[in-house]
């Protein structure tokens, strides 16, 4: 009977969700989802030293917010609870004592000074540091002596010295590695807890994971693992290496040189959407020219034997144009629930219809955070330069300018219903009657309500949002300047 994919997601709490987790845990997500499998969250805290305060709920809610419903967990339980590995820490030891009576482990009693010492004899011979099995050589009889008189210890692996270890991987292929490179490799710390390489093991066994989805740079460390499957006579997963992500320049992401998060990403405008199905494509390719998914998409489409080798370059730019798609694809009252918090800071003018507002900055916004950089002229009339009334392709002049205003002017005035049909009829009828091109009427007129060179809206649509009086205001305003220049 073939049995079921399951795939875990096996982060450390360490209170940040930089990008290559969550493409680890996206592909993991996938794989399952591709399959008709399983998609298991567990918690990997057994370095307590690198532990953060409230970092299980950034887990959480990111993968709320990105829809990776997990079906297993530590917050929804499971057939094979705790999913916490400090909440199991009595599974580890009988393991890891099992593997010493079998051969493949041994207790190390050696003290950090002994190390450090040994660790710094290596650096002065600008030597790779191993450990030189000092403690393997001890009798039966003074390691129970040892235990007995609890002298701290760890267990060890005992590596294969001689030969090779090779495994199959699902992206780079046949992967083979000398064995003298291959450390004996502590399993079991001092503190009774177990180490990351010993504890994912012995837990992907437990809880019957089929595929395991990590970076490329646990590609060396695999032996490790298979070694142990081997010792316990354990079934091995199907492995799935992921190339590294990348910046353009080919450097590294590092949180330590202030490359965004996942959170980061949020709070500078990124969709969540827009976020996830970028990254699915940092190192997968689909089958067609598609670059738009939605996850029920990504999940009918992804492949493992379509994952690249080659490392993914992560392009700011990029998931930039990712985001703007998704703001122009979704719904205006979708856009205006995302964008009043920017409004409701930005816009001080409470005679300002915020959803009007929302809708002419929809199809000109790529990051939300972009919001408040486009209004502030709705506050207030700022004093500008009047050489911003010239514009070569409107083929407008400062004497061009004045005389539309003057005109558009004495009819906004006498304007009663104030709507943007009403308002474009006025406007560009008012052209074709001066026999001016419309440009020669919209842009002074849209000049003289904003007082920037750019702005989200046309003329039309922020006399619209002014209102009659503060647009009439505005208008005499950029009159009286313009006359006092000519």
């Amino acid at each position: 009977m073939k049995r079921q994919v399951r795939t875990r997601f096996a982060p450390s709490p360490t209170g940040y969700m930089h990008i290559g987790n969550l493409r680890t845990a996206l592909y993991e997500y996938l794989v399952a989802k591709s399959m008709g499998g399983k998609f298991i969250l567990r918690i990997e805290d057994t370095d307590q030293e690198r532990l953060v305060e409230g970092a299980t709920d950034v887990i959480y809610n990111t993968l709320k917010l990105c829809g990776m419903h997990h079906d297993e967990g530590p917050d929804i339980g499971g057939p094979y609870a705790p999913y916490v590995q400090s909440e199991r820490k009595d599974t580890y030891k009988p393991f890891a004592e099992e593997l010493v009576e079998k051969g493949h482990a041994y207790y190390c009693f050696c003290t950090k000074e002994r190390l450090d010492q040994l660790r710094t004899e290596c650096e002065a011979k600008n030597e790779t540091f191993m450990y030189d099995r000092h403690c393997l050589s001890l009798s039966k009889a003074e390691i129970e002596e040892k235990l007995k008189s609890g002298v701290p210890y760890v267990i060890r692996q005992k590596m294969p010295r001689e030969g090779v270890t090779s495994f199959e991987d699902a992206v780079y292929g046949t992967i083979t590695i000398q064995n003298n490179m291959l450390e004996d490799q502590i399993l079991l710390k001092s503190d009774g807890l177990p180490t990351y390489n010993f504890a994912n093991v012995i837990d992907d066994h437990l809880m019957d994971i089929t595929h395991v989805v990590r970076g490329s740079e646990y590609l060396s460390s695999t032996p490790k693992y298979n070694l142990l499957y081997q010792a316990f006579g354990w079934d091995i997963p199907v492995y799935i290496h992921l190339p590294l992500i990348i910046k353009p320049d080919g450097s590294k992401i590092s949180k330590r040189k202030g490359d965004a998060g996942f959170e980061d990403l949020l709070k500078m405008g990124y969709l969540p959407e827009a976020i996830i199905n970028y990254i699915a494509l940092l190192g997968w390719s689909p089958d067609s020219n598609q670059e738009m998914f939605t996850l029920e998409e990504l999940e009918k489409a992804f492949d493992i034997t379509s994952i690249s080798k080659s490392p993914a370059a992560f392009d700011i730019d990029k998931l930039k144009w990712f985001n703007a798609q998704y703001i122009r694809n979704m719904g205006p009252e979708e856009f205006h629930d995302l964008a009043l918090p920017y409004l409701s800071e930005a816009v001080t003018n409470r005679n300002i219809d915020l959803k009007k507002v929302s809708k002419i900055l929809q199809a000109r916004t790529e990051v939300l955070t972009e919001i408040p950089s486009k209004v502030g002229f709705l506050n207030e009339l700022c004093h500008y330069d009047l050489s911003i009334y010239v514009h070569k392709k409107m083929k407008t002049t400062l004497e061009i300018a004045l005389s539309s205003l003057k005109a558009a002017l004495s009819v906004l005035e006498e304007t009663s219903e104030w709507t943007e049909e009403i308002l474009h009829d006025k406007l560009i009828n008012l052209a074709a009657k001066l026999e001016i091109k419309n440009g020669q009427m919209l842009w002074p007129v849209r000049t003289a309500l904003s007082g920037w060179a750019v702005t989200p809206g046309g003329a039309i649509e922020l006399a619209d949002i002014l209102g009659k009086d503060e647009s009439v205001r505005r208008i005499k305003i950029g009159i009286e300047r313009l006359e006092e220049s000519l």
